[in-house]
């Protein structure tokens, strides 16, 4: 079945996160994506662990299905070669090399647009191209911090807390594929590429939204609430006899249900609770008094409670609840593949689900270099003289 991006070729010159993220999620809707890693080491999030599986880290598999890998050593002149050639042929090409890099290797989009003028360039750095901080390193964690994330993550009387997964990473990746689609859709439209550049830090500082409309309309810095919603009360998780429930009561009229199905209908008297403003104003009291009764029973008990009455709640559950929820199988959202390798491996699907041109997760991450040869024979080179490459350990 023909996929959306079918006839794209990528070139992928990143790694860690960001860049594989993007690149994988272009990969599971058809492109053809050339991963190119370095000779003997790869990309650095393959040493990344435990866990490995049979050597293979479970981390870097995570970011890398959906490409073919080739080793080349970029910074020798037959390398670079190499990549000129496999530029030449391709729609796209990603990076996420500190500031500077690129120029260096003369890989930079005025350097690439030299051999595809139409060449659709995404460059991923924390900060942005032409931001006063371009010059600085980034990590996820330094780019939750500095883009305000943390500041509003945690309890207050707690430290600032990082959220539990690479967050400005991903959604770099994210904004990455928003850009390279979009840039797509122009080059149907008039035959140009055009250089996209992507900063981590606008990708978290777009995530904001009300918590920076709070600032900008007071003045005043947002605090840490825990799990507390800053606007809706109650909206948080509660204690129960035998762990926690999330109550997410959004408006007044689950309210009205809320409060039926808690046996507390004496609370739209007070004045402290009788609409969403008054709840806001006094989160502290209310939560005293809903956990005194939350705690009398089980988290399962609370949950069927409140579905029969129609008030939104969940459990808080670890991932092996999770990945084993039958949520998982209905929606693909675990696929098994044969890695050469780690053997048998388990995936996280798709998460786009298209009717007529549906992605999917064809090959499993590779093994370093796996594609070498295959990809020198495509572009021509000879099986001598990709053998005297690898001698010479340009791939």
């Amino acid at each position: 079945m023909q996929k959306p991006l079918s006839g794209i070729k990528v070139v992928d010159l990143s790694r860690f996160i960001a860049g594989p993220y993007c690149t994988m999620k272009l990969g599971d809707m058809g492109a053809e994506v050339i991963k190119v890693e370095t000779p003997g080491r790869g990309d650095d999030s393959r040493a990344l662990g435990p866990p490995f599986i049979n050597g293979e880290s479970a981390y870097y598999l995570s970011f890398n299905r959906n490409k073919k890998s080739i080793t080349v050593n970029m910074r020798e002149k037959e390398g670079l070669e190499i990549i000129h050639q496999l530029i030449a042929g391709a729609d796209v090409i990603v990076e996420n090399f500190r500031m500077g890099i690129t120029e260096k290797m003369g890989l930079s989009y005025e350097d690439v647009k030299k051999i595809k003028d139409d060449i659709i360039y995404c460059s991923i750095t924390g900060y942005g191209h032409n931001s006063p901080y371009r010059e600085k390193p980034s990590f996820d964690v330094m780019i939750q911090g500095e883009a305000g994330l943390m500041s509003i993550t945690g309890f207050p009387d707690g430290p600032p807390q990082r959220v539990g997964v690479a967050i400005a990473d991903i959604l770099g990746g994210f904004h990455a594929v928003e850009g390279i689609l979009l840039a797509l859709l122009v080059h149907e439209k008039t035959g140009e590429g055009q250089f996209i550049d992507v900063s981590l830090m606008d990708s978290i500082i777009a995530i904001l939204t009300y918590q920076a409309g709070y600032y900008l309309a007071t003045e005043e810095a947002p605090q840490r609430v825990g799990n507390r919603h800053p606007m809706i009360t109650p909206y948080e998780s509660f204690e129960t006899a035998d762990g926690y429930v999330i109550l997410a009561v959004g408006n007044q009229r689950l309210w009205g249900n809320f409060v039926r199905a808690l046996g507390r209908e004496d609370l739209n008297e007070d004045r402290r609770f009788a609409d969403m403003k008054a709840r806001n104003q006094h989160p502290a009291e209310l939560k005293l008094i809903i956990e005194k009764i939350t705690r009398k029973r089980t988290t399962e008990e609370w949950v069927a409670l409140m579905e029969k009455a129609g008030v939104p709640c969940g459990r808080i559950r670890t991932l092996d609840k999770v990945l084993t929820d039958p949520h998982i199988r209905a929606r693909e959202m675990l696929v098994e593949k044969e890695h050469p390798v780690a053997g048998n491996i388990k995936l996280i699907g798709v998460p786009t689900k298209l009717s007529r041109t549906p992605g999917e997760v064809v090959l499993p991450p590779p093994v370093l270099g796996q594609h070498t040869g295959e990809i020198l024979a495509q572009l021509g080179y000879s099986d001598d003289r990709i053998k005297e490459l690898q001698e010479k350990g340009i791939v």
